[in-house]
């Protein structure tokens, strides 16, 4: 047998480029400077640049149809006809245009042929976004009808295995698994199952196949996800369903059905069962599963082997791993065994090797996109028992002996502060209701107070600005100098409008993480380190390597100055621990709660701070608190209640009259409203445009008494809602809320957007909140 004969897959690879050359080409696009033509031949590009460098890395498995202009759920939906009708053209072809409308939204007029009849005058809205399982990356939800008709509208998986065969790669094509399409997707008719349309849509998977097959495929990815989460028989026997069809009607093909983000538990003898030839695990996130697979004993399934941590940065031991690995693996037989990441790479960066700027201890400890395809073929190598990686493998376990015992990671002043933690440091003095009407009485806001979630417009100049001051052209008391006229300007605009609580627009800020954790002990930061969040946006999470420390203020003096500028209040805006835990690759060696729970030491610091200095209104987003649920729900309440409990420790050192504001993202809260609630936050802003208010409905079923800011304009989208549009929403959130409660402010920060943009959108915001408060409740005035 040959020493590499252990195949390597990769279940996806990063989109945007090793420089985001992805997002350079859409926002360029986007902004009319090239043609559709120059962003498919860039696109085309970047693909052939993603399939030969996993071929240079030892990538025997390779994957097509992973690469996506946005993102891969919106892909199949257009491949398989589920576009609503307001985006929906007269021909039959889903036009790139109909694409991007389903993906950011569009404005239209009367003359544009290309808009559907329901678009004309004031556009469509984007479709609704939402977090993909428990990572950071956002998908566009799929929106379902009984009686809805699927047809093949394109053939992008086919096209692009073509295309990876004419270079010279042989590809394993991959497509979202039929159940997890339809379960992660939505209804307008709550009554609605969108699993009863799979007998309709498995055709069409059907022909895919087979125009696959016909092509030379050998094999095919399904991902169905979903296999991780908490099923019912129902979705179990769906499951069965659309593989018994698969392979009574397909084509000779091979299917791999890949599932990832967690353990099968319950649901591993429906995995086991399905018609096919191949099964992937997620060995990082449960190890045991490689036991009972063998348990199971079925001869004639390849196993696909997750070893290697596709949703973390760190380095993996890879001599522990072959240790682990090779009873398994005789047990086994390898040739029904390959190695690959635990899912899809998508969700770290491209290349270690690009940074400069880290020391080379804690480079060592560091395993991008690249490394881990190297990884995985040095441990095949290893594994088929090539000696020449002998000291691939001894530099590996020492890159792991070292960063367990360096003095970089642990500090003892910070264990100290951990066990001091008691009870009067988890709650508020007061209850929400006394707090309210002492708040009440400082503010004296009027009913549906107006406010902003914190950011506004990163423009070229303040990009421009902070990289200069990065590289020294600028000095330090130059840049200061600029920001502050960027804030004079924001307050001056925020006040000009009519806006009741100000903020002073975190120009000063590359990033709602990044900014703090560059100024806390146990963080290091990359500068190409860059992960697709959605479409063109990207971010460059930091890296929580060891104890966290705050040794100085880090936002007060900013917060002083803009508050300088006005007599109205102006809230401080700070990233609450949960968020910078769940938005930074952590450290694995001790438990995230702990982590957790330093971040919430040092931000309760900079609450304190805040506070002596005169803020009265302190926001502390918490924007990932749902991202970092556990997939099964018998995890949940361990999470919640350490996660609350984090928030209440930064929170609570504070007295009754400062107001503590939060934010959450694109949370479904009718599950966790109990966790919400016991967070008691004096004020929660959240997503709810694009769901048209529907996620109100948890609060207004739990009689949530603290009050809520539903997001009335989104924010993702570049299209300048009308004040009857918002002002319809606040309507749609009186019904479901006490007006005393309700907030008006856009869905989430204005980082994103352009000025062009922000101005009217709020401006529009400030006069429906004002047309509604003419015509509320007079005792609400």
């Amino acid at each position: 047998m040959s020493l590499l004969s252990l195949p390597v897959a990769t279940l996806g690879t990063p989109r945007i480029g090793p420089r985001r050359e992805l997002k350079l080409a859409l926002e360029s696009y986007w902004a009319g400077t090239i043609s559709e033509q120059q962003l498919l031949e860039d696109a085309s590009g970047l693909r052939a640049a993603n399939w030969a460098r996993q071929k240079s890395l030892g990538v025997t498995i390779i994957p097509s149809n992973d690469f996506s202009l946005y993102d891969q759920v919106l892909d199949t939906s257009v491949m398989v006809g589920a576009i609503p009708e307001i985006y929906a053209s007269k021909g039959d072809d889903v036009s790139l245009k109909t694409y991007f409308a389903m993906a950011r939204g569009s404005q239209c007029d009367d003359q544009d042929a290309s808009c559907g009849p329901r678009q004309r005058g004031s556009g469509a809205p984007a479709q609704e976004m939402t977090k993909w399982f428990d990572t950071n990356y956002h998908y566009m939800v799929p929106e379902f009808y009984k009686g809805q008709a699927f047809r093949l509208c394109s053939r992008k998986p086919i096209e692009e295995y073509e295309e990876a065969k004419a270079l010279g790669f042989q590809t394993r094509p991959v497509l979202i698994g039929p159940v997890t399409f339809l379960k992660l997707g939505k209804s307008a008719d709550s009554a609605f199952q969108p699993l009863s349309l799979l007998d309709d849509l498995i055709p069409i998977c059907i022909e895919v196949l087979h125009e696959l097959a016909e092509r030379g495929a050998s094999w095919v990815q399904f991902d169905e996800p979903c296999l991780v989460l908490d099923l019912d028989e129902a979705v179990r026997k769906s499951l069965l369903h659309a593989y018994k069809r698969f392979a009574k009607e397909g084509p000779a093909i091979k299917i791999m059905v890949a599932s990832y983000f967690g353990d099968l538990g319950d649901n591993l003898d429906t995995a086991l069962s399905l018609p096919v030839s191949g099964l992937h695990v997620d060995l990082v996130r449960a190890p045991e599963l490689l036991d009972r697979i063998i348990a199971a004993g079925r001869r004639d399934l390849v196993t696909s082997l997750g070893v290697i941590d596709g949703r973390n940065v760190w380095r993996s031991n890879l001599s522990s791993l072959r240790r682990r690995l090779e009873p398994a693996i005789a047990k086994l037989g390898k040739h029904r065994v390959q190695l690959a990441p635990s899912c899809s790479l998508l969700h770290v960066p491209v290349d270690v090797e690009l940074e400069t700027g880290l020391t080379s201890d804690v480079k060592s400890w560091l395993a991008f996109s690249v490394q881990k395809m190297r990884e995985l073929a040095i441990l095949a190598r290893a594994l088929a028992g090539d000696q020449n990686v002998g000291l691939a493998l001894a530099d590996s376990e020492r890159a792991a002996t070292a960063r367990r015992t360096s003095p970089k990671i642990h500090d003892a002043n910070v264990a100290a502060r951990m066990r001091a933690i008691d009870q009067t440091m988890r709650r508020r003095a007061s209850p929400f209701a006394r707090r309210s009407e002492i708040q009440g009485a400082r503010f004296g806001l009027p009913a549906f107070p107006t406010t902003t979630i914190g950011s506004f417009p990163q423009t070229t100049e303040v990009r421009n600005a902070r990289a200069a001051h990065a590289r020294g052209a600028l000095s330090d008391e130059q840049y200061d100098r600029f920001i502050k006229e960027e804030i004079a300007r924001a307050v001056r605009w925020q006040e000009d409008i009519g806006l009741d609580v100000l903020v002073h627009g975190e120009f000063e800020r590359n990033d709602m993480v990044q900014y703090f954790g560059e100024q806390l002990a146990g963080f290091l930061f990359t500068r190409k380190g860059w992960v697709q969040s959605y479409g063109s946006r990207c971010v460059r999470p930091p890296i929580l390597f060891g104890d966290v420390v705050r040794s100085k203020p880090i936002t007060v003096d900013w917060w002083r100055y803009a508050q300088s500028l006005t007599s109205k209040p102006m809230k401080a805006m700070l990233t609450g621990p949960v968020t910078i835990l769940n938005w930074s690759f952590v450290r694995d060696d001790i438990p995230r709660s702990e982590v957790c729970r330093q971040l919430a030491l040092a931000i309760r610091d900079e609450v304190r701070d805040l506070e002596n200095a005169g803020a009265g209104m302190i926001q502390i987003d918490e924007a990932a608190l749902r991202e970092g649920l556990p997939l099964r729900r018998s995890e949940w309440k361990a999470y919640l209640d350490w996660a609350g409990e984090c928030f209440r420790i930064c929170s609570s050192g504070v007295t009754d009259e400062t107001q503590i504001h939060t934010h959450m993202c694109y949370s479904e809260f009718n599950d966790i409203i109990g966790a919400i609630a016991a967070m008691d936050a004096d004020v929660i802003s959240i997503e709810t445009s694009r769901s048209k208010m529907e996620l109100l409905g948890a609060f207004s079923k739990y009689e949530y008494p603290n009050q809520i800011g539903p997001g009335v304009y989104d924010i993702h989208s570049p299209r300048v809602p009308e004040v009857s549009e918002m002002k319809e929403l606040l309507v749609l959130a009186r019904t479901r809320l006490q007006e005393s409660q309700l907030w008006v402010n856009p869905d989430c920060g204005l980082k994103t957007r352009k000025w062009e943009e922000v101005r009217p959108a709020i401006t529009n915001m400030v006069a429906a909140a004002r047309e509604l408060r003419a015509a509320s409740s007079p005792q609400n005035h």
